[in-house]
């Protein structure tokens, strides 16, 4: 079956996190939307454990240089013949080309009308319905949006079959009990991203991921809700560990999950060699101590100290990953009068894996440094982050 993702702010890295868990066949990329033949899947469950994709839809028409008529005659193949309440409807646009939406949806209106349905269009102020107002609204439940994807060449319709869980996620963010503002939140989503990048197609539950800089437990609670049952977390902060130990029992009791085998350490990344058996780990995700945040910062002198640290702490990690194991893991970018600074730690021991697919590198939609790494944040930040995967050469 052929599907359609509609990607986050990032879509290099939602893009990469896909391929990372899925086998696309034909993958096509059209401004901010992944097309590509999947197998089937379970979208509700999916889309819960995808931290940078949007939508998740179904294409059921695809066509090179068509019209509004055609793709109105698509669209009342997918339209219920009859319905009890008001139906409701929303139509979003993805893509450079325009349409005449407004023609398309009061068509659409006129059908329901002619089949005796009560409907309602529901509408935004930009070209493609937000995830909250296609959840709001029951789209999905007791609708449809239909998203049109467009280009020059090609159109492509489908419809959403599920959307971000935007408030699970805000709760997540806000809603817990141990936060760290001073030190810098890592959002639940970039977790998700990341454990996804390291995580790879179907591995087993009893995976064993390690998190040697736990700070207040992001990923390991992320991790826990996406049924990983093998966590590691480990700090050289006593408050680092005692946040994430109240995180994880603030997770497990909001949203009901089951025991996981959770073992926390209270030493530094630098010496972790000392508490985990030699090559018992698949997976390391961390965001390591990227610097101050706050203030003035020596730029030059904070990378030559976090140099020196990523460099001790992925020489204590050859001690334990397993020999097909992954790193993900976070490096600071530095901005400062329009420059972006990167850290240079040695990574002699290391191969950088590349996130994107060959045949997808060159679309111009794919952002990633000349060391095949993706940069990750906004404007206005000091410090940004650059989203590495490592593996042992």
């Amino acid at each position: 079956m052929k599907y359609f993702f509609a990607l986050g702010n990032n879509p290099t890295l939602s893009a990469a996190e896909i391929f990372a868990i899925f086998n696309i066949k034909n993958p096509i990329l059209l401004d901010t939307i992944l097309i590509g033949e999947i197998d089937k899947f379970d979208e509700y469950k999916c889309i819960k454990k995808l931290g940078g994709t949007i939508k998740i839809g179904e294409i059921f028409y695809e066509a090179e240089h068509t019209n509004e008529i055609n793709i109105l005659n698509e669209i009342k193949k997918i339209l219920p013949s009859a319905f009890e309440g008001k139906f409701k409807f929303g139509i979003s646009l993805y893509g450079k080309s325009k349409l005449k939406i407004r023609q398309l949806g009061m068509e659409i209106k006129n059908i329901f009308k002619e089949k005796g349905i009560s409907c309602r269009w529901v509408t935004g102020k930009e070209q493609a319905l937000s995830s909250v107002i296609v959840e709001q609204n029951k789209l999905i439940d007791k609708g449809v949006e239909i998203c049109i994807i467009k280009n020059q060449n090609q159109t492509f319709v489908g419809k959403t079959l599920s959307v971000q869980p935007f408030k699970e996620l805000s709760l997540r963010d806000y809603g817990r009990p141990a936060r760290d503002d001073h030190s810098g939140m890592l959002p639940p989503k970039l977790a998700q991203i990341m454990i996804n990048l390291g995580a790879r197609q179907n591995m087993p539950q009893n995976t064993a991921l390690l998190d040697p800089f736990c700070g207040s437990g992001t990923i390991l609670t992320e991790a826990f809700l996406m049924n990983f049952n093998n966590l590691i977390g480990s700090d050289l902060s006593p408050k680092a560990i005692a946040d994430t130990e109240n995180n994880i029992i603030w997770v497990k009791n909001n949203f009901k999950l089951q025991n996981s085998n959770f073992k926390l350490f209270h030493v530094s990344a630098t010496e972790i060699s000392k508490k985990i058996p030699s090559n018992s780990i698949d997976i390391i995700v961390s965001e390591p101590y990227l610097g101050p945040q706050r203030g003035t910062i020596d730029i030059k002198k904070t990378k030559k100290e976090l140099e020196q640290l990523y460099y001790k702490a992925l020489q204590e990690f050859k001690k334990i990953l397993k020999k097909n194991g992954r790193i993900v893991i976070l490096f600071p970018v530095f901005q400062k009068n329009q420059d972006s600074i990167q850290l240079n730690p040695n990574l002699d021991d290391y191969s950088i894996m590349s996130p994107i697919p060959k045949e997808l590198s060159a679309n111009s939609i794919i952002k990633t440094t000349n060391r095949n790494t993706i940069i990750y944040g906004r404007e206005g930040q000091k410090v940004w982050r650059e989203i590495v995967i490592l593996t042992l050469k």
